[in-house]
């Protein structure tokens, strides 16, 4: 009995890979876009009241596993390996985790360059709102505290108290919410947060209008709201140092079918949209996140001498050279050429010495040449690439420069030609003065 437990421990544990899921590897090079995406939810129940915006995730290609955020079983990784690109958090209640999860598993998953889109609501956890905190956005201290616009609410028989907010302060970049522009106002209803405005890395999807502010409906206010006007964003997005993105909504209902198929009529304003905008934000900010738009790769990066094809293994002070690379962009589907005029490569030692701006052939290459500085030392060539929305591209290549041998000099050097004369004109006066000396009377 004893010789058969090995056995039948080694066929569970069989039985347990075959049926684990494989594990996920972010940001491929032949495509970068997160595909199998775990859901963690409070309840179930949210699989159908926002299953407008979970069905246009499957349609474009994502595998969505639903699990309760308190499932014992959950777990990010396995072997070392983590199990999904991506994590859809909408289980804004939940006080711990099940499993192994916990607050610094899903930094951790970030960290690995993993995304992350979360939302929460008025019941928001202390759990919850420190991993919102940790990727750059600090809710309301007040559990109590909802995001209240006497001006920029969304006219309902139903919302008396003006908690129903329409806002149409939306990010302007074309490569976070696409390029059609979205018409109907956002509809909004939960808690506001705040973004340090010293943190490049965190940017404001939709901001409140300048009358909002954040305080309980409920109570009368004794002092001033600690977040009011423009300062509180609504959803905000974050991208990090190693390109993972990260999406915070205050709003769980931002994403419902409730909010997505409603008509919205902003206060003060006689115009009726049949629809709000949510469908089309959600949608194209969840694009963004899964990387379907914004991502970069640089391949194909080269140097060498004018008029040469092989890269050198040194230079030489004055060398012309060239320098060129490739950068293409991920549209969901295939790289596409990345068109730009503002793509600078550096020849830095210490500090950039060259500073070029490369020109592009419209096809995804984009070349420079210049020559090298007449300074000998360890280069090396840099490409520090960042803008709103994109991945950032940093290429970094070193290259030694070398002065002149000493065969390698002209044989006589312009620079030089005053010492040359200095020292003729020398010998030649001392010639006249001897003779003159010698042969005077």
């Amino acid at each position: 009995m004893a010789k058969q437990r090995p056995s039948l421990l080694l066929l569970l544990s069989l039985i347990s890979l075959l049926l684990s899921p494989p594990p996920a590897f972010s940001f491929s090079d032949e495509s970068p876009t997160a595909r199998r995406i775990l859901v963690l939810v409070d309840d179930l129940a949210l699989r159908s009241s926002h299953s407008i915006f979970f069905d246009s995730l499957v349609s474009r290609g994502y595998q969505l596993e639903f699990k309760l955020a308190d499932d014992p079983s959950l777990s990010l990784q396995r072997y070392g390996q983590f199990l999904y690109d991506g994590l859809v958090l909408f289980a804004p209640s939940v006080s711990r985790f099940g499993g192994s999860l916990d607050q610094s598993k899903v930094l951790e998953f970030v960290d690995a360059g993993h995304d992350l889109i979360l939302a929460v609501d008025s019941n928001a956890s202390d759990l919850v709102r420190g991993i919102a905190t940790d990727s750059g956005a600090d809710f309301d201290e007040d559990p109590e505290a909802v995001v209240i616009d006497h001006l920029s609410y969304a006219v309902s028989d139903a919302d008396g108290d003006h908690t129903l907010i329409a806002s149409d302060n939306l990010i302007k970049s074309n490569v976070i919410l696409g390029d059609k522009a979205i018409e109907a106002p956002i509809l909004f209803r939960g808690i506001g947060h705040s973004v340090n405005p010293a943190n490049t890395l965190v940017l404001k999807a939709l901001t409140a209008s300048p009358s909002a502010y954040s305080a309980n409906p409920k109570t009368k206010l004794s002092s001033p709201p600690s977040l009011t006007g423009s300062s509180i964003s609504l959803v905000s997005v974050m991208q990090a140092r190693n390109n993972a993105r990260v999406l915070i909504s205050g709003s769980l209902e931002l994403f419902s079918n409730r909010f997505l198929r409603s008509s919205v009529q902003k206060a003060g304003s006689k115009t009726i949209y049949d629809k709000s905008g949510n469908e089309q934000f959600v949608t194209e900010a969840a694009k963004w996140v899964f990387h379907e738009r914004g991502h970069l790769k640089a391949v194909n990066v080269k140097h060498n001498k004018v008029g040469e094809t092989t890269e050198p293994g040194i230079y030489r002070i004055n060398d012309d050279l060239e320098y060129s690379v490739e950068i293409y962009e991920w549209s969901g589907k295939s790289w596409e050429p990345y068109v730009a005029d503002d793509v600078q490569v550096q020849f830095f030692m210490m500090s950039p010495y060259v500073l070029k701006t490369m020109s592009t052939n419209k096809k995804g290459l984009y070349s420079t040449s210049f020559k090298v500085p007449d300074v000998y030392g360890v280069f090396q060539f840099k490409v520090e690439y960042e803008r709103l929305g994109y991945t950032s591209l940093s290429l970094a290549k070193q290259i030694p420069v070398r002065p002149f041998r000493h065969n390698e000099y002209e044989r006589f050097i312009p620079a030089a030609f005053p010492y040359y004369a200095a020292s003729f004109s020398t010998m030649g006066a001392f010639f006249i003065f001897s003779i003159v000396y010698l042969y005077h009377k």
